[in-house]
């Protein structure tokens, strides 16, 4: 079986000296780990499959994801961000705008 969703989340790390940035520094990871645990809490982690990445090279716009197959970015900062993320892309195939990039 195949999952019918990908997220992709940056957990990329930079050194502080870089100014790109990094979206590890954002929180990224934590967020990254939320997410993950609501998918399994609501038992759809056989259909949403919830992924670290390395750099998205999006490192301005931070932390990010993409979800595929749409291939819709996104910009997260807290946990309501990924809260709304899951309840309007992940459960209802609603592309987020305000989150979008």
């Amino acid at each position: 079986m195949f999952f019918e969703k990908h997220v992709f989340c940056c957990i990329n790390k930079r050194p502080d000296s870089n100014p790109k940035g990094c979206c590890s520094s954002k929180n990224s990871e934590k967020l990254q780990t939320e997410l993950k645990i609501k998918i399994k809490d609501l038992k759809l982690n056989k259909k949403i499959r919830i992924n670290k990445s390395g750099c998205l090279d999006r490192c301005e716009s931070g932390p990010v994801m993409v979800i595929y197959p749409e291939g819709i970015w996104y910009s997260f900062k807290n946990s309501e961000d990924i809260d709304e993320i899951l309840n309007s892309h992940l459960l209802n195939n609603k592309i987020v705008e305000r989150l979008k990039i």
